[in-house]
């Protein structure tokens, strides 16, 4: 009951009057000065909640402010907001559907709602009320940030990611960037419900998990890549021993053998830092069955394929690329980041040898997100790594609603691995591979 009435106050906190706002900043000035804040950290956040409730209500009587029970209720919940949680961040915090929050200044606040960006009504005071709000963020995790460290990474409480910068980098005042963390994850059914992927695809990917293939999931920001790869990791048999390594955590893996690792940023004296490569690194020495990495950005590249190639099979990564032919380039350059001596045609080699499949994600104007392309590596032609494209989205036109219509085809090409597969028992009939998927119009 108390959830539903905060998420009907949340609706309405979008579209506060001017004389609301200035009304709030009365309340919460006044608060500051009757309220013991020493105190309210000694008490649980129920009694906290009804302590400022209680004295909310007792300055708005001896004011005489003119507003009516729902302004009340709704003033008293952003000031709950503001003392105990993150101000008009709360608001967008409490709403599932959003995916984003970009903070562009303390009044141009944007967020991305089913693959959209739209400008919100909410606002901060001023920049020095938004970089409050910031440093509230960065110290809970230890964190500080100001002229001398004016950008950090950080991770609220339900797992989001955040990045923020502020003045002198940031021109116009501080910026605020979050990822929200999904709590649920997406099931094959939800996907294939939303159009990003068909059910032959699906058993396809399922197989090439369960048969130890080592899959590279590539994708621009946003286009799901995370997702998929929560999708792809729930296949991988609960008897096996699984590493994840990840800059900011966010996979949810299911298998009660599973190790997470994370990596560390340096401390303020620049000390202390522990990157992904040297995660990498260590996680060979732990006897993991599959190596899940959550996204791979340097030198960490060239330790991932020696693995693969050393009997870790099986293994599961991402990165940013716009095809699969960029993700080998992405690959390629990123080994060369690890300060390794080694011939491009060897590196070449070497991921033709350690990568078996490589997804692509596209995140598409109508918002939608779509695996748009899923290709074999075949080996070498000389210099040149050789694809074979088993999948591919084709579109079609759009609606009147700016859909994008479209269907999933299978290409034709029976896979290479297809043989490997069976061998273990996974049998993926023929017509996977053959058919034009019934699923259209997506």
């Amino acid at each position: 009951m108390e959830n539903q009435q905060h998420n009907d106050i949340v609706s309405d906190q979008l579209s506060l009057t001017k004389e609301e706002l200035k009304i709030k900043e009365q309340l919460y000035d006044k608060l500051l000065n009757a309220l013991d804040l020493s105190l309210i950290e000694t008490i649980s956040k129920e009694q906290a909640r009804q302590q400022i409730s209680d004295i909310c209500l007792q300055l708005i009587n001896e004011l005489h402010l003119p507003i009516n029970l729902t302004a009340r209720q709704r003033l008293i919940q952003l000031i709950i907001d503001e003392v105990l949680g993150l101000g008009p961040l709360e608001t967008l915090l409490a709403d599932p559907t959003i995916s984003d929050i970009l903070v562009n200044g303390f009044d141009h606040v944007y967020i991305e709602r089913h693959g959209k960006l739209e400008r919100v009504a909410v606002k901060f005071h001023s920049n020095a009320h938004l970089l409050n709000i910031i440093d509230r963020i960065v110290s809970s995790v230890g964190r500080r940030i100001d002229e001398s460290s004016p950008m950090v990474d950080a991770r609220l409480q339900d797992g989001s990611r955040v990045n923020a910068i502020i003045p002198p980098l940031a021109l116009d005042g501080p910026c605020l960037s979050i990822r929200r963390f999904a709590v649920d994850k997406l099931k094959a059914q939800q996907l294939i419900k939303l159009g990003s992927i068909s059910a032959d695809m699906i058993d396809v990917l399922k197989g090439a998990v369960q048969g130890k293939l080592n899959i590279l999931v590539s994708g621009g920001t946003g286009s799901g890549k995370t997702t998929l790869l929560n999708l792809l990791s729930g296949y991988i048999p609960n008897d096996e021993r699984i590493v994840t390594i990840e800059d900011s955590a966010e996979l949810q893996l299911q298998q009660s053998h599973t190790v997470r690792l994370e990596t560390r940023p340096p401390n303020i004296e620049g000390n202390g830092e522990i990157s992904q490569r040297d995660l990498v690194k260590n996680c060979l020495r732990m006897r993991p069955d599959r190596i899940v990495i959550g996204e791979v950005r340097g030198g960490e590249a060239l330790d991932m394929l020696s693995a693969m190639n050393t009997g870790h099979e099986g293994s599961l990564t991402t990165l940013h690329a716009n095809s699969p032919r960029d993700a080998l380039g992405r690959l390629e350059y990123m080994v060369c980041m690890s300060g390794f001596d080694m011939p491009v045609s060897n590196i070449r080699i070497q991921i033709a040898s350690a990568i078996d499949l490589v997804v692509q994600l596209s995140r598409q104007e109508d918002g939608r997100r779509r695996i748009t392309s899923i290709q074999e590596i075949n080996g070498m032609e000389g210099d040149i790594i050789t694809m074979s494209e088993i999948f591919c989205y084709t579109r079609e036109g759009k609606d009147s609603n700016g859909n994008i219509l479209g269907r999933f085809n299978a290409t034709g090409v029976i896979p290479g691995f297809h043989g490997k597969l069976k061998m273990q028992g996974i049998d993926l009939p023929y017509e996977l591979f053959n058919c034009t998927n019934d699923f259209d119009d997506y």
